[in-house]
């Protein structure tokens, strides 16, 4: 990872393209870190010189990722997330894995970074119409469940968020019903793009971003990408989300980024990347469908959002 020194003295070089992330290359970084090895000079690849990409798309700025954010369990203002989350505890951190598996098992934090910690730049598009471009730092889920053996009537994987209004004050409100919960079918929680977070720009994640552990699942809206989980459950059915729960009209459960498909109260077609200026078309996938559309096959996406 870039040395923060280094990082510091050419912020105004990230700014104008250093670091970068699109599809491409995230298809390109992932064959690199999929390899057996998944470290040092071939992992590496473009660490050494900066995230670029063909289109030359630069990051978003790590203030706007760190101080733009919707984490409600801490406020509903995007501004208001990183002061009140700034003194969340993150450890000590475990994840408990069950439900349909042959191995149900407790992973701390450590456990699942030990599993190989890789670098993913990837675009993260809100359902509210605005976009960025993020280097992760994360474990393919995949490779977590595999630590658990998945029986055969295992379909469907569902998220939590902790519950614990101590450390997250907004949970004392109504706004959402709490716990915030997630969900995948089991193939897309298993597809290579899928990742734990652990952290991002080189270093852990911070509060507000969904210490210490977050779901990333770039091709759907943002929501999809629960945050401090501290559950995952292998189920035979669709499990609820929270979302779809409060409003099924507006908040599938694929949430699947599609330009052809509108929220109700605004069209998804264009989008607002935070840094950038005006508005840029929004991509089937999120500009993953080489990768992901597969998942698809003979659904009708307009029905299953």
């Amino acid at each position: 990872i870039t040395n923060e020194k280094d990082y510091r003295n050419r912020r105004a070089l990230l700014r104008a393209g250093i670091l970068a992330g699109t599809a491409a290359a995230t298809t390109w970084l992932y064959r690199r870190l999929a390899s057996p090895a998944g470290s040092g000079k071939e992992a590496a690849g473009p660490q050494t010189g900066g995230y670029v990409t063909p289109e030359g798309e630069p990051a978003t700025d790590l203030y706007d990722i760190t101080h733009y954010n919707n984490f409600y369990e801490f406020s509903t203002s995007k501004e208001g997330v990183a002061p009140r989350a700034e003194r969340f505890p993150t450890r000590p951190w475990t994840v408990e894995v069950g439900g349909l598996v042959h191995r149900p098992r407790t992973f701390d934090l450590e456990e699942v970074i030990r599993l190989g910690v890789e670098e993913r730049v990837y675009r993260f598009r809100c359902v509210e119409a605005w976009s960025m471009v993020i280097p992760w730092l994360g474990v393919p889920l995949g490779r977590l469940l595999s630590q658990v053996e998945p029986m055969g009537s295992a379909r469907f994987v569902a998220f939590e968020t902790l519950f614990d209004p101590t450390r997250m004050p907004n949970q004392r409100t109504q706004v959402l019903p709490w716990p915030y919960v997630e969900g995948l079918r089991l193939d897309e929680a298993l597809h290579p793009l899928t990742l734990l977070s652990t952290g991002l720009y080189g270093k852990a994640l911070l509060p507000q971003n969904g210490a210490p552990i977050r779901l990333v699942v770039p091709w759907k809206y943002g929501f999809k990408s629960i945050k401090s989980v501290v559950r995952i459950r292998l189920v035979a059915e669709q499990p609820p989300t929270t979302w779809s729960m409060v409003a099924s009209d507006e908040y599938g459960f694929y949430s699947n980024v599609h330009p052809g498909v509108s929220h109700p109260r605004w069209s998804q077609a264009r989008e607002r990347r935070i840094g950038s200026w005006g508005m840029r078309d929004t991509q089937l996938f999120n500009g993953y469908a080489e990768e992901v559309a597969s998942l698809y096959t003979g659904m009708d996406l307009r029905q299953n959002y």
